[in-house]
Order: structure tokens, then sequence, then C-alpha cells
């Protein structure tokens, strides 16, 4: 049976009549199951008393669903539907049942079969008596509620899932659609099918084409829209003079093949899903290894990586070979504060859950899912329980770093399975000998098993100066001491601790915890707060060197001595003493103590070569000394596999619907699933964790799902042109734009899927265009029509994205640092407290001075220049990028220190590459930024300015023209 959860819920409505106007007053109550009745049976207590102005007014989602709820739902809920009435969903409690009358007859309680049911006036009593009735009061508010005409508001209402349907274009299967047959004027050759639709639908808007843009202009556009750079003067030349028919043809597939492709678009993609690389929130720490998803973007892009495998991997990497592309699901911000209080904590996870499902629908199907987190979505055919249902799918993953065992590290791995394969080989025969060799040592002489509080190990009087204790093997993980004590022959003083002169150094040791640190093995604390922990599990060791020899004969340590842990002990170990650092003596080993029983084993290897004869004894050691040095090498390699903030995957928690989003107000049980309206993946909750995110990457990119194929092709046409064919381009639902020329998306589609989802495919058909190619030059007549150009009369010109603008400003002034992938550089100092603080850099060197899609993206920080330029915050998804225009973009490229020094270099540059007269060297400058040389009026206006205010001021003006920040 579903309870509901008390909290404050709805308002109380009394209608005063006050001077003859009707006023509302609002009474805040705390609305349960079982207060529920009793705050409104008091109500209608005091309603009776008030003056017959006043007027009790039943309010469903207060008064009357805690009812069905707590009584009906059980028999006649989303579970169970005895006598096929349903009470959760107004159109069946509305409608008939079995018994054929109305069961709510609003505004006449006596015709209804609920009330006849619940008051026992009818045939039967409802709940039955095996279950608890309905009490008078109780009965009275149902009543009254129907006489008031049994008022269910849109927020109480479900839409039945066995009835969903939608006339919604986005939601029906992709069209078949053939190209308009049509004739085209001589301005606008047609290329292809995509000419036909876009000259189709100017004509019938009034509107003509306009024609192609010169060379200069096109290669120019070509290079900023796919590259983000801008042409050389020398590749400008070339295109220009070159005869052949197909040189446009060759240009875009000289950008499609280039590696600066992939870097530029990689940064739309990013924008669409939220990537960052700092947790947000309060303490907004930087994660230093979640580039591993950046690089992986870049690289699908640039490899034409299909889109169907590209979405499929963001998805289920971890079950395709590929763990960087999981970076997608764990991209988001991340909240790291953690709270006592269940109620914070179990909010935490549901955002968590929601950034998920959120981000994976608006990014692949361009729907706004996350609006039916509380309830039924308004506008779109979607669920309360679809949103759960997708949150199933993702219910066991986790923000976190995993190991990179897939495509990215092969050849590690392989090495990896080379050296365990020699690991079983050589257990085997050890096991082998075991099993045929005879043992016949007894342990009675052996010291006391291992404590990992503490162990006290004695040995005869040496002279030693360095002290070292290592471990081949541990209990558990890597090997942990809290003090090593040395002590000389008669003397109670430990000669270890620093603050005696005892240096400690180690093989290796534990990073990131400020519990566990080296300076602790010596330090004269106990405890796991003041420990050593080595940075491998076998082959570990730690030492101390004292100020002078001295005669030691006792060792002294512990995993633990405040007994509250006992993993990580050290259960095969040595002791060794040297007097130069560079010869050692065993003193002690762990074959002097009672065997430690590890996971049942009744004795380890060592305990069991001490028992054999000497002739067998030899041979075993060897044996056991290449196991030995097989799993140190196992580790080493294993240690060699980078870790990637790409998530972490557990076993999937229970889902449940959520009353209005209120993670401690469960209904039912919610199984891994998709959209309703878009059919099912028939999982149960059994289904593996894997499996859930796998199937539905596949429904995701399978034909049964038309939206995915829509969404990415009308992405790309937005990057193209500045505006999608469909504008909102993460909302194709109801309350999303209408697209401009739908049977042109529907064609993209069909297409793109067809030539095996590729998009620098869908790239050529865009960049081949006559619609491409045409000029940007503006038209009276037209802008008239289509303002805004989104019919494509011309090519739309647009203000170029922050990083681009960064970029080229890089390439001018010949500081541009082409290093790719790898870790991003900073733009900022960090202040590394509990909570992260970032200080904007003032100097720059030439790490600085990579792509900007190189750049680690802190979020809620933003660079001091270009963060004005609209840049998003790593927030949330920014799937269309604002086009503001602020003093402040201005002032940052003119006065920045950034912009200065490079206004520095680029004159540098103009004057080493151009020589010492003015006027070359104004022609270089228009060449590298403009593409084109200047005319003479602006040839005078520039040598008159450089005369008066020097080649850098220049330099600083021409950075900040619209003809270098525009593409068009």
């Amino acid at each position: 049976m579903l309870h509901r959860r008390s909290k404050i819920d709805r308002h109380w409505h009394s209608m005063i009549g006050v001077g003859g106007v009707v006023a509302t007053v609002v009474v805040v109550f705390f609305v349960g199951p079982e207060n529920g009745l009793a705050q409104s049976q008091s109500a209608l207590d005091s309603s009776s008393k008030a003056e017959s102005t006043t007027t009790f007014v039943v309010d469903y989602l207060r008064d009357i669903q805690p009812i069905f709820e707590s009584h009906c739902y059980q028999c006649h809920g989303p579970t169970k539907q005895e006598s096929n009435y349903r009470l959760d969903l107004r159109s069946r409690a509305m409608g008939t049942g079995d018994h054929g009358a109305a069961p709510i007859n609003p505004g006449d309680s006596s015709a209804s079969l609920l009330i006849q049911f619940v008051s026992g006036d009818g045939d039967l009593l409802m709940p039955p008596e095996n279950l608890s009735p309905l009490s008078a009061a109780q009965v009275d508010l149902l009543r009254r509620w129907v006489d008031a005409g049994a008022d269910w508001p849109a927020d109480g209402e479900e839409l039945d899932p066995d009835h969903i349907t939608t006339d919604h274009w986005s939601f029906q299967a992709i069209a078949k659609v053939v190209p308009p047959d049509l004739e085209a004027p001589i301005q606008f050759p047609l290329q292809g099918a995509l000419d036909r639709f876009v000259l189709a639908s100017l004509t019938e808007n009034g509107l003509a084409p306009s024609p192609a843009a010169d060379r200069v202009s096109l290669i120019r556009r070509v290079y900023l829209d796919m590259l983000g750079l801008l042409p050389t003067p020398e590749q400008v030349a070339a295109f220009v003079e070159d005869p052949a028919p197909a040189a446009y043809e060759q240009l875009v597939e000289n950008v499609l093949a280039s590696p600066r492709y992939g870097e530029r678009w990689a940064r739309h993609w990013l924008d669409v899903v939220r990537f960052g690389e700092s947790t947000g929130y309060e303490v907004n720490r930087d994660r230093a290894n979640a580039y591993y998803y950046r690089d992986y973007v870049i690289e699908a892009l640039n490899s034409d990586k299909p889109y169907r495998d590209f979405v499929m991997e963001q998805i289920a990497g971890d079950a395709l070979g590929v763990d960087e592309a999981t970076g997608f699901l764990v991209g988001g911000p991340y909240d790291i504060v953690k709270s006592p209080d269940i109620n914070l904590t179990l909010m935490q996870r549901e955002d968590q859950l929601a950034d998920y499902v959120n981000t994976t629908a608006t990014t692949f199907l361009g729907l706004t899912v996350g609006c039916a987190r509380c309830h039924n979505h308004k506008f779109d055919p979607i669920l309360q329980r679809d949103y759960f249902a997708i949150q199933a799918i993702f219910a066991g993953v986790e923000h976190g770093e995993r190991k990179l065992s897939g495509r990215s590290s092969a050849g590690l791995s392989a090495s990896i399975e080379s050296v365990q394969h020699e690991l079983d080989q050589l257990t085997s025969r050890f096991t082998k000998f075991k099993e045929s060799a005879p043992a016949t040592a007894e342990f009675t002489d052996r010291l006391p098993v291992l404590n990992p509080a503490m162990n006290c190990d004695e040995f005869a009087p040496t002279l030693a100066k360095w002290i070292r204790f290592k471990v081949a093997r541990t209990n558990q993980a890597e090997p942990c001491l809290d003090e090593l004590e040395i002590y000389a022959t008669g003397d109670d003083t430990n000669l270890a601790l620093a603050s005696f002169g005892g240096v400690a150094s180690s093989g290796g040791d534990y990073a990131g915890n400020p519990k566990h640190q080296l300076e602790h093995i010596n330090d004269g604390q106990y405890g796991n707060d003041h420990s050593w922990i080595a940075s491998q599990t076998v082959g570990a060791w730690v030492q101390i060197a004292l100020p002078e020899p001295r005669s030691i004969q006792k060792v002294i340590w512990g995993r633990d001595r405040q007994g509250q842990l006992s993993d990580r002990l050290a259960i095969r170990y040595s002791i060794e003493v040297s007097l130069d650092g560079e010869q050692w003596q065993e003193v002690f080993s762990s074959h002097r103590r009672q065997p430690y029983l590890v996971e049942g084993q009744a004795e380890l290897e060592g305990d069991f070569i001490e028992r054999l004869p000497a002739e067998l004894a030899e041979p075993a050691r060897k044996l056991l000394a290449e196991i030995d040095a097989a799993r140190i090498e196992a580790q080493r390699l294993e240690g060699q596999i980078p870790l990637a903030y790409v998530g972490q995957f557990k076993e999937p928690q229970t889902i449940y619907r959520l009353h209005r989003g209120d993670p401690l107000a469960p209904r039912e049980e919610v199984l891994p699933d998709t959209l309703t309206v878009l059919g099912t993946l028939g999982l149960e909750k059994s289904t593996p964790e894997q499996q859930r995110r796998l199937m539905f990457a596949q429904w995701l990119v399978s034909e049964k799902n038309p939206l995915t194929a829509r969404v990415i092709v009308n992405r790309v046409w937005h990057y193209h042109f500045g505006q999608g064919i469909v504008a909102t381009t993460s909302d194709f639902g109801k309350n999303g734009g209408a697209p401009t020329h739908p049977e042109l998306l529907d064609w993209l589609a069909t297409e793109f899927t067809a030539q095996g989802w590729s998009l620098k495919w869908l790239h050529r058909q865009i960049l081949l265009s006559s619609t491409y190619r045409q000029a940007a030059t503006p038209r009276a007549e037209s802008l008239a029509i289509d303002a805004d150009s989104k019919l494509l009369w011309r090519f739309p010109p647009r203000r170029l994205e922050a990083e681009a603008i960064r970029d080229c400003v890089l390439q001018a002034s010949g500081k541009l640092n082409l290093a790719a992938g790898g870790p991003g550089f900073l733009l900022f100092k960090i202040d590394r407290e509990n909570v992260h603080h970032y200080f904007p850099l003032e100097e720059f060197t030439a790490e600085h001075f990579r792509r900007m899609i190189y750049m680690t993206k802190i979020r809620q920080e933003q660079d001091d220049v270009f963060g004005a330029f609209d840049c998003p915050d790593g927030g949330q998804t920014m799937p269309n990028r604002n086009q503001s225009t602020t003093a402040l973009q201005a002032l940052n490229l003119m006065n920045s220190p950034f912009i200065i020094e490079q206004a520095e270099f680029f004159a540098q540059r103009l004057e080493t590459s151009a020589g010492k007269q003015p006027q070359d060297q104004v022609r270089l400058a228009y060449e590298l930024l403009f593409s084109r040389l200047p005319t003479e009026l602006e040839t005078s206006d520039a040598l008159g300015f450089v005369q008066q205010q020097g080649l850098i001021a220049f330099c600083r003006a021409m950075l900040n023209a619209n003809e270098f920040l525009f593409l068009s």
C-alpha cells in the first residue's frame, strides 16, 4: 500500500465575503494520509461555525488524492485494476468500469457509484471488509468533492500509458521524401537535393537566392566554419588562382581531413553535453583527468566515427571497449559536499540522476524529458513514469575515476594479459608441486602470528646505519604502517624518530591523502590517521637512515596501534640492515612467525617451502621467486593504465516513481525502459547495469527512434548556418520551434543514416551546396520578408565564438601552439583549499597559447578576456550560444594584457615577415586577418594611423575590427 509523506502540500482556500467582495484566505497545513483527514475535518468543523458567507472548498490534491492513495490504489491503482477500474488516472476514474454506470458523476454524488460503494449504500462496500474502511469524515469529503463538480486539476492528472499517442511531427517516423523538381535560376545552380528544398521554400515565400560568394570570401568562410582558424595568405592565393573545376570540392576535402576540424567541432559538442573539468557547486574542485573525454570527442570527429557508434559509446563505452567515451555521463557538475541529513542526501542523488537523464534526452533525443520529473510532461507525450524508467537505466552510474582498460591502452592491456598468463602458469606449477611434495617440518618453535596492532621482531645485535622493512605480500591492498620503531641493544630509545635524526625513504608512497604520508612512519604518532601507505601492493619497502651506525636488535611495527583496522597488514615481509646503503643483510623475516591465515588458506607458500626436505626446498624457492617477480611486473604494468574521470558503475539502485519528484514520497517501482510513446526495451529488474545502458544505447540509434538522426542533422545545420532547421536544437517537443524546412530535415536524416551515419558526409552535402556558397550581402526587399535569413536567401553572417576569436588572435600573432591532446592548460592559479579558489593568470607561456579547446574548463569561472563572448560556464547544456554585444567585449579586446601582448607579437611578426616599410606591413596585416588586400583608402588611413600611433596600436585596432571577428 502506498503512503503519502507528511509535508506542506497545498493551500487551503476559504471564501470570505468582505464588503460585497469575495476574498481568498490562504492557510497552510501539513497534510498526510493520517493527519490530512484531521486537518480537513477540523476545517469542516470550523467552517460550520463560521459566518454564512464562508464556504469550505474541497481540494483534490490535498483532500481527495490521499484517500485514493491510502485506501484505493491497492486494488485500483497503477499496478492492479480490479473490475477494470483505475483511480490514479482521471480518464479511467471518470469512465466506466465493469459495473457499467459512471463511478463518478460530477455534480451529483447520489448518482455516483463511487460514493455508493464507499458509503455502503449500494450492494458492495469499498474498501472490502478485510481492508481499512473509510471514515465518515472521509466519505463526506468525497461526497462534497463530487457534488462540487469533482474538480481534478491538470497537475494531478495522469496520461494513460495504455493509450498514449501523439501526432506531433518529431515523434512520427522519418518520412521518405522526394526532392522537389523545379527550375533553378542561373545564379543558384542546383548542386543536389538540399538546394532543391531550399529553393522551393524561397520561391514559396517570394524570395530569391543570392549569387555565389567570391572565392576569397568562400575560403575564409569554410576555414573559419570548419576549422575555427584563418586560411593563410598562401592558401587563399592558391585557391583563388586554381583553375580546376573541382577546386572548391578539393578545398572541402582538405578541411575535412585536417586535424583542426575535430578540435573546432568538438567545442560545439562539449557545449551540448555540458562538459566541464571541475565539480562546480561551492567547492568547485578541478578534475585533472577529465580531459580524456575531450580527446575522445576530437578523435572520433577526425576519424569520422559513425555517429551511431559515437552515440552508443557515450552511453555504454565500457561495454564497447571505449572507456573514455562514458565521460559524457559524468561530464556535468557534481555536489561532493555530503550531509547526514537524509533529505539532502536523497535529493543530491536525485539531482545527480536528473543530470544523466536530462543531458541524455536533450543531447540525443532533443526532448525536455526532465520536465516529467515531478509530473507528466505538460506538453509532450512523456509520462512521469518514463522519466524514472530512463533514470533506472542510469541507476548504477556514479561520478568518479576509472582505469582506461579499453582501446586507449590496448598495447598495455596486451602486456598485462601476457604477464598474467605467465603468472597463472607459474602458480599452477607451484600448486602441482605442493600437491606432490611431502611436507615434514612443524611450526612449534615459531613466534606468535602477526598482530595488526603491534609486532616486535627481535634478532641478534647487528651494527647498522640503514634499516629497511620490505613487504612481499599483504592480507589486502597496499601495505600500511603507522610507525616503524628501531631499538639498540639495551636501550629503550626509539632511534628511528625524526626528532632524533632518523631519515625516512621508501620505494613509493600513496598519494592524495594527508593521513598517509612518509613523514608519519617515524613521527612518534600512532593510528591510521598518522600512517604510511606504499604505492604498490607487492615489492614495497620503507627504510630509516640513522644519523650514525648503531648496534640494533629489535624493530617494533604495527598497522594500527589503536586496534581499529586490520587490512593492509604485511604478512610476508623481511627486515634488512646495511652499513653503506648498498650491501644488505636480512636479520628477520615473517617465516619466523606462525602462518597468517588468508581467505581460508592453511599456510602461505613460504611456510610450505620451509616444511620441505632440503633437496626440494631450493627449486621451490626459485619457483616462488619467479611468481613474486611476475606479480610485481603485473602490478607495475597495471599502474601504468591511466585513471580517467569517466564514471564508475555499480549495482543499480531500485527506482521508484516519486510523487512530485520528492525522494521521500516514493510510489510504485519503475523498471528500466525508454519513452512509452516510442516503444519499450523489455528490460527486467534483474537486467545487469551495463546491459541496461547498452540496450538503451542501441535503442537510441535504432529505426524505432525517429529523433536521434533528426536531432544531429539539425545540430550540424545550426552550426553551419547559425540557426537550425528547428531553431530549438535541443527541444523538438511542442514547445520547441517548428522546422523551417521539414521535408529537408527528413531527407537529410534519411540519407545520413543510409550513408553510415557519417558526419563528414553530412558536412559535404552542406558545404558543397549552392545554399552554403551564397554571398552574405543583405538585400532590403529580402530583409523585409525574412530579417533573420532563416529561409537562407543569403548566407547568414555571425560573430565568431570566443574560442575561434582567441585562436585566430594567436594565429595572427604567430604564437598559436598546435600541440594536440593531453592535459589542458589552466588560465588560473588555483588555491587548493577545501574550496578551490581561482585567480586569473597575468603572464602567459607557450603552453597557454594552445587552441582554446585545450583550456581546462573550470565551471563558474571564465577567461578574463574571452569569457565575455558568451562562453558557457559548463553548469548546464548550451546547445545554442547567445550572441550578445557588450562594452566589456570591446574593452577586453582593446585593453587586456593578453591582447596587448599579442598585438606586440603581431607587430613583431609584421616587421620580421614584411620588412620595415609600413606599407608592406599594412598589406600583410590585411592578408593575415582579412584574407584580402587593403583598398587604397584603407592603406592611406592605416599608414596615417601607424605614423601617429605606432605599429602596435595599429595591430590592436585590427584585432578589434568586425571583419576579423565575423564569419560571413
